[in-house]
């Protein structure tokens, strides 16, 4: 177990926060720092099939060592960590956990009152950080529970297996991790993301998403004389904000329900800048989003004059649902391996998005599975360090049960 805990905190000292704002790919060199060292290790672990191409993107697999039918399993986590919180210079630490608050520093605290699931951890070891950063549980959990299963494979040759494929990807969290993940390359039959949260989750649904990037211009005059002259671009952004659902905020909505989330807000009387997401688990209610929010900026440009109101709408991932279900074995085999271990399976569908969702667009099936974390993007993020050795066992527990799998 230490050797886990001691790769998943050494891989969170490494400052990958990607950056929306940026145009490289990569986001953030920064990301590439992370990548060469995971080439390097797992070279040094025997996996001699490993590189790094020009976007960040690092390779690995592990050739058949078996005549038996065995299909080509991927697996994938992303290296960089959401932009919310700082990354850079974390503080993990271990705790035995018996209970009450988890007083991070003297300003901040994880609170029974405010995660709940708190009470069902007691007794654990959990790993947290120091209260001046995330954690980065999300994904460099993921990143820790695949090495340590490939470090085992190679250190037990005599368990048999078919060819396995693993990838870590950059800029997962800004919409843009599967934007250049190579395929063919890649070449597996079908694959999981290890990059869902507490243990037992299994996810094979998700947001359809979409960005409104919006410019909203105004006319600044003296106040003295704006009589009948002065548009108030703050004003109007407010009135378009104003004309969207209250119902449908992210604080008003669960399970199935989607939303339209302010990320950003910055303006002038003169020029106002807002940037939206939209996410809805149904095509059908995904696509009224859309349609309404232009049909919001149609109106506010009839009343206000032609281009008052400029926006860039733009998809980012689609729901994977109806690329899987064609392919239910891959799910079944990742829930049948879960009850093996003893582990509870919880399907449910995923309040966000994945690379799974884009792979599977690509030709790629991929669900997404548990790493065990909780609280993910912010500085009261944890995970339990058993969940660390529950991922890596069903990891090596998926690949054992893939023999003779059907694949459709």
């Amino acid at each position: 177990m230490q050797k886990i805990i001691d790769r998943f905190i050494k891989y969170t000292s490494f400052e990958t926060t990607s950056d929306e704002n940026s145009t490289s790919i990569p986001s953030t060199k920064t990301q590439l720092v992370l990548g060469n060292y995971l080439v390097k290790e797992l070279k040094e672990l025997g996996i001699e099939d490993v590189t790094m191409d020009e976007y960040g993107y690092v390779y690995a697999s592990l050739k058949s060592n078996s005549d038996k039918h065995f299909p080509k399993i991927g697996f994938i986590a992303h290296m960089d960590t959401s932009p919310d919180v700082s990354g850079k210079d974390v503080k993990a630490k271990v705790i035995k956990y018996t209970g009450g608050d988890i007083k991070l520093n003297e300003q901040y605290t994880t609170t029974e009152a405010e995660f709940p699931f708190l009470k069902n951890l007691v007794g654990e070891e959990l790993i947290i950080t120091d209260g001046t950063t995330l954690l980065g549980a999300d994904d460099k959990a993921g990143i820790a529970i695949i090495v340590s299963a490939m470090e085992h494979l190679v250190a037990n040759p005599q368990i048999e297996h078919g060819d396995i494929k693993i990838a870590f990807t950059p800029d997962e969290e800004i919409g843009r991790g599967a934007s250049k993940f190579n395929v063919p390359y890649f070449d597996a039959d079908f694959a999981y993301t290890f990059d869902g949260g507490p243990l037992g989750e299994l996810e094979y649904e998700n947001f359809n998403g979409a960005s409104a990037k919006i410019t909203l211009k105004g006319k600044n005059v003296h106040p003295g004389s704006a009589k009948n002259i002065m548009i108030n671009s703050m004003l109007i952004a407010m009135e378009l904000h104003s004309m969207l659902p209250v119902n449908m905020r992210p604080e008003y909505t669960e399970g199935y329900e989607g939303f339209f989330l302010l990320t950003f807000i910055e303006g002038t009387v003169e020029k106002t800048e807002m940037h939206y997401i939209i996410r809805d688990h149904s095509k059908e209610k995904f696509n009224e989003k859309k349609a309404l929010i232009l049909n919001i900026v149609e109106f506010l440009n009839k009343k206000y004059g032609a281009d008052t109101v400029e926006m860039t709408l733009k998809d980012s991932y689609y729901n994977m649902k109806e690329k899987i279900e064609p392919h239910m074995y891959i799910i079944d085999l990742a829930k049948k391996s879960m009850e093996d271990l003893g582990i509870i399976p919880k399907i449910a569908p995923i309040r966000g998005g994945t690379d799974g969702a884009t792979l599977s667009y690509m030709g790629l099936p991929c669900p997404n599975i548990f790493t065990g974390g909780y609280n993910f993007h912010g500085r009261n993020e944890l995970i339990p360090t058993s969940s660390l050795i529950k991922g890596k066992d069903l990891m090596l527990k998926i690949i054992e049960n893939s023999e003779n799998l059907k694949i459709n």
